[in-house]
């Protein structure tokens, strides 16, 4: 897709405003995002609140690290990646990268699950990019569906979903080997 202001550069940023109404889809290079302010969102947020996101989450892992659990007290560890420390982040809510994620998930796991009840996303996924993630979310299920048929040794139904999870690897390898033909 194709920047809808500079007509060069592939649009990776897509935005839907809906105004009074109507609905508006946006397309823009990172480079017009930025230069049109469509990327500046940090700035909106009241990072002071105390009923902001961050003090709230610092909340919840205070309350959740302050129990008999010394590990979390005396052991304070850092992103190998920015530096960012797990201190820092019970102080200000914010991870500093995308490291960040990994580096404290032991941490962050039982923090995230407690507020959203799910470690993974089970949101909204952008039909322009995400079909490769759907048909992963769908393989995952139908392995887990798969187990708990063989479990409960429903054999015919095993079956059923081996047969539909092969159709779909098929699938995903084809798409796969296009895409890099093309």
């Amino acid at each position: 897709m194709i920047c809808d202001i500079c007509k060069k550069n592939e649009a990776t940023v897509h935005i839907t405003k809906i105004i009074n109404g109507s609905k508006q889809d946006i397309n823009l290079c990172e480079k017009c995002a930025m230069e049109k302010g469509e990327l500046n969102f940090v700035p909106q947020i009241d990072f002071v609140s105390p009923f902001g996101f961050q003090n709230i989450l610092s909340g919840i892992m205070d309350y959740m690290t302050s129990g008999n659990n010394e590990e979390h007290k005396t052991f304070d560890i850092s992103c190998k990646t920015c530096g960012t420390s797990y201190s820092e982040f019970k102080k200000t809510g914010l991870l500093g990268c995308s490291e960040c994620y990994k580096n404290f998930s032991n941490i962050l796991g039982p923090v995230i699950k407690r507020v959203q009840a799910n470690l993974g996303h089970t949101g909204k996924i952008p039909k322009n990019q995400g079909k490769s993630i759907i048909e992963r979310n769908k393989l995952l299920k139908l392995k887990s569906d798969l187990q708990k048929a063989v479990s409960l040794e429903e054999y015919e139904k095993a079956a059923t979903i081996r047969d539909a999870i092969k159709e779909i690897e098929k699938q995903v390898h084809v798409s796969n080997e296009n895409r890099k033909e093309g």
